[in-house]
């Protein structure tokens, strides 16, 4: 197969400095390549999850912009049946999928699909594919000016009134009934296309289960990778101008906006364009790889992620700014807690990622606003496994072996914290996101083990912490 296929058959020219996968190597790529055990509690615990989360997202929607943020629950064994009868009303009146949230929340998928598809990008080659037999994929990284083309269309669509942004906040339940619709049908569509097309792979034979986990590994659409796009085109989108449309309403209402709305205003800027300014640096890592494309990922990036992150927005759209007012030295903390966050995040991100990519050839990066210094590793220290690879110990790396998730998990502090002790609900985003980030790691490092025996247990007496230095 060649480039037009977007498959390459990496070649490496006899170049000493190039990774080349041993033998042995590929024998644990093929085991690892194998269903062998059940994760999230086997088909029970995902079917509890396929069905629980949504019903969490509805409820804590609810005690945000009906109960003032409170936990609401049955004041007694009598009233269990009223209350959910209540909680029903909520999301029949109030997050029905109606015609307004369909043409929305689908426009945008079909805006971001096409812009993905035609708009200019900058070739990235992926890691070697085993199960492709170690050839490579080529990715058209074109989220940048997507997210620019994004920006310029919702600004004229809002100055000339076509579309204001204050509607995406207002009709935030309808919103999100019509993206769990999304999830769950691209999740159970992406089963029967693999299993038709035979691109099925790491099967456990369970219905549920393999619709959770996913049948394929990297379905495409003409150039696009679907798993990449939903990955930085979808949720992120919608949780940026969810803040930015919260940001909207207050200066309509108020005539200005808070320094909390601001906040997330930039958090979430931050986020969405490190995604699409180091575009490039997503192929080289595990979720595309290694992690299938299933409801575990899909229903996450079309309905999760954009409506359970920003809830501390949701609460600012709804109530006075009295309730969330803090001192200028608060602020200042608060904001420079984001940024330090966002600078380790960002190039702890860009060091591993550029250090893959030196171990295919690649010494050239891309140059995309803002870099930051310190984003590559100069004579990077590693240890080299036998299977092939190599373990990066410098730079943040050096440090822990997850530097990317301890900032990764402050900045979604600071998401809850923008708000105060007004309601906890906004904190869901942080303590959720410890729980998935200390399971995958645990994932991860189980998987390490396995793949990289001895040399893994040599790389932890390296680099000993897992999280934070001298600590954990």
């Amino acid at each position: 197969m060649g480039d037009s296929d977007g498959l390459r058959q990496r070649k490496t020219n006899g170049k000493p400095n190039i990774v080349t996968i041993s033998e042995e190597g590929k024998k644990l790529d093929q085991k690892l390549d194998q269903h062998e055990s059940y994760e999230f509690g086997g088909p029970f615990g995902v079917l509890a999850i396929m069905t629980g989360f949504p019903l969490l997202m509805y409820y804590l929607w609810i005690c945000l912009w009906f109960y003032d943020g409170q936990l609401v629950h049955p004041t007694s064994v009598e009233d269990i049946q009223p209350f959910l009868g209540r909680m029903w009303a909520h999301v029949r009146e109030d997050a029905s999928p109606n015609l307004y949230a369909w043409k929305v929340y689908s426009g945008n998928i079909f805006f971001q699909l096409f812009l993905a598809w035609v708009l200019p990008g900058f070739m990235q080659e992926g890691l070697p594919v085993p199960s492709l037999g170690y050839k490579t994929l080529m990715y058209n990284c074109n989220a940048l000016v997507s997210l620019y083309a994004t920006m310029g269309t919702a600004a004229v669509l809002h100055y000339y009134e076509i579309f204001r942004l204050t509607e995406i906040i207002d009709n935030y339940g309808h919103l999100m009934s019509v993206a769990m619709i999304w999830g769950f049908g691209v999740s159970f569509g992406m089963y029967f296309i693999a299993i038709a097309t035979g691109t099925q792979m790491r099967m456990s034979g369970n219905f549920i289960y393999d619709v959770f986990m996913g049948a394929s590994l990297n379905p495409r659409i003409g150039p696009v990778d679907l798993k990449m796009w939903a990955e930085v085109r979808i949720p992120w989108v919608i949780v940026f101008f969810l803040a930015v449309s919260g940001a909207c309403k207050q200066y309509e209402t108020l005539g200005y906006v808070t320094p909390n709305m601001a906040f997330m205003c930039l958090a979430t800027w931050f986020y969405i364009n490190a995604c699409a300014k180091g575009e490039e640096c997503i192929p080289q890592t595990w979720d595309m790889y290694h992690e299938k494309w299933g409801f575990m990922v899909i229903f996450w990036n079309f309905a999760g992620v954009p409506f359970s992150y920003v809830y501390s927005v949701v609460y600012m759209a709804s109530h006075d700014p009295s309730k969330y007012k803090f001192s200028t030295p608060t602020y200042v903390i608060l904001y420079t807690t984001l940024c330090t966050a966002y600078y380790i995040w960002d190039t702890a991100m860009a060091q591993k990622s550029h250090f893959k990519m030196q171990t295919q050839g690649v010494y050239t990066f891309r140059k995309t606003f803002p870099q930051l210094p310190g984003n590559t590793v100069k004579n990077p220290t590693y240890v080299q496994t036998a299977h092939g690879n190599r373990l990066l110990t410098s730079g943040w790396w050096g440090w822990s072996r997850k530097p990317n998730y301890v900032a990764d998990w402050i900045m979604s502090l600071t998401w809850g914290l923008v708000i105060g002790a007004a309601t906890p609900i906004p904190y869901f985003y942080s303590v959720f996101f410890i729980t998935v980030l200390v399971h995958r790691c645990g994932r991860d490092f189980e998987r390490c083990a396995v793949k990289y025996g001895k040399d893994w247990e040599r790389y932890c007496k390296v680099v000993p912490y897992k999280f934070i230095p001298y600590i954990y």
